[in-house]
């Protein structure tokens, strides 16, 4: 799973219980409710993605991102970013990265937003948009980390569903909305639709988190990405995948997951694969990398 942002973590859940009352109506927007579509934007190219969670230098992280081939930032907002101490150094990245030619998205989510639309509009998405910093909007929300996921699966994914429809309307097609998605949400479904086309269907684009530290084979990314990069060229929408490179333990199924010590000759060598073998996908948007610091750590 993607790093959450402390600060957005610590203020939702301490805001949890203000905002119970203000549950999420789990429906779509008319026209998505009816089947439609979320205006998107055009595949961009094939390239590498980055998550940048951590409060790093704005110069050493567009120039790590610059000589590594990164086009595009997914970068940490905390809420109320225009009067975030925060700010900033967030300019700085911005105008930096923009200068390079790079996309600059802001990122943000936990799995508690799935119960505060509003919440998340007004303080968070709002003021990013107001900031001017950033031509895209990313978000990490990952519902079945709560309680009710067990509880109350259908429940808890109409509401997951509702709250990309609000984001997507709010953050309107001059800011498209992308959420990243475990590789496994073709097994979940919403009435007879997988989750991740129905999540498709409502975003302008996908980061599909397919974790794993070899390209082929069985269980190999290319495997496991295979129904969400089906349920990408079914709805016509971009869909990059995603790599960790940070420790996610010493246990077999976290050690598979991520390219934490391995060299990043050796991670390219697998990344190359996946890009050579969807080369001819248009669909395909390329690579993301799981974070800033966990790659900036690999031993060249």
């Amino acid at each position: 799973m993607a790093r959450r942002m402390t600060p957005v973590r610590a203020l939702t859940l301490s805001l949890a219980a203000a905002l119970a009352g203000l549950l999420a109506v789990g429906a779509a927007t008319p026209a998505l409710a009816a089947g439609g579509k979320h205006a998107s934007a055009p595949p961009p190219a094939s390239g590498r993605a980055m998550w940048v969670w951590g409060a790093d230098d704005p110069a050493t992280v567009v120039a790590f991102a610059r000589d590594r081939g990164v086009s595009r930032l997914f970068v940490a907002v905390p809420p109320q970013v225009t009067s975030s101490p925060d700010l900033p150094r967030l300019q700085q990245l911005s105008a930096r990265a923009r200068a390079e030619g790079m996309q600059v998205d802001a990122l943000g989510g936990d799995a508690g937003w799935v119960d505060s639309p509003s919440w998340v509009v007004s303080s968070w998405l709002t003021p990013a948009l107001a900031s001017g910093l950033f031509t895209g909007i990313h978000v990490d929300v990952e519902p079945y980390l709560l309680a009710s996921w067990s509880t109350d699966q259908s429940g808890t994914v109409k509401r997951y569903l509702g709250l990309l429809s609000t984001l997507a309307s709010s953050a309107g097609t001059s800011h498209p909305l992308e959420a990243d998605i475990p590789f496994w949400f073709n097994t979940v479904s919403y009435g007879r639709t997988p989750l991740d086309r129905a999540v498709m269907t409502r975003v302008a684009g996908t980061t599909v988190m397919a974790y794993r530290n070899h390209a082929a084979g069985t269980d190999g990314t290319l495997d496991i990405a295979a129904a969400a990069l089906a349920s990408a060229r079914a709805t016509g929408r971009p869909v990059r995948i995603g790599q960790e490179t940070n420790d996610l333990g010493s246990d077999p199924t976290g050690g598979k997951q991520t390219f934490f010590g391995m060299t990043r000759t050796q991670m390219e060598a697998e990344l190359g694969q996946v890009d050579a073998a969807l080369a001819g996908s248009a669909t395909y948007a390329g690579i993301a990398v799981e974070d800033y610091r966990g790659w900036a750590a690999m031993a060249p």
